[in-house]
């Protein structure tokens, strides 16, 4: 099984110019359980199906499989998700000789946009673009499965 070892941050700036492609992304969960998580994804009209497990203690790795799936059973799934559905662009962004991925949410958790990069292992040093604001890697409420259940709409108000 594959490990992701990811960094995630706010934005302070704008990234747009330098985007490359976006992609509309609905995903729900079937499980968000603090051990792991299931979540079905279309990622356009390609579907998958991904299970995580929870992270280390900085909140930077974790397991995950994932596997493709027919878009149909995928709109099956997402009816049976619990929870909110996340609803976002996500937008490539090279910099740095690395892959940044900006989610620009909307439905339940507009108003949030997170930048994250994708690692080979906890080690690869990154450079940060000046767009990218505050880290919030391990922070619970940041996680896509968190979003589902407590969407950004409702925890942004009370801070």
């Amino acid at each position: 099984m594959a490990q992701e070892t990811e960094r995630k941050f706010l934005l302070a700036g704008d990234f747009r110019p330098y985007a490359v492609e976006a992609i509309p992304i609905t995903q729900g969960y079937l499980c968000t359980d603090p051990e792991r998580t299931v979540r079905v994804r279309m990622r356009g009209e390609v579907a998958y199906l991904t299970i995580k497990s929870a992270p280390d203690e900085r909140g930077w790795s974790r397991y995950e499989f994932e596997q493709q799936i027919p878009a149909a059973d995928a709109r099956e799934l997402l009816g049976m998700c619990v929870g909110n559905r996340i609803e976002k662009v996500r937008h490539i962004v090279p910099y740095g000789g690395q892959t940044w991925e900006v989610d620009v949410f909307s439905g339940a958790n507009e108003g949030l946009v997170v930048a994250e990069v994708e690692l080979r292992d906890e080690n690869e040093p990154i450079q940060l673009p000046e767009w990218v604001g505050r880290e919030v890697t391990g922070d619970a409420r940041y996680y896509n499965s968190a979003l589902s259940v407590r969407p950004y709409k409702e925890w942004a108000r009370r801070g």
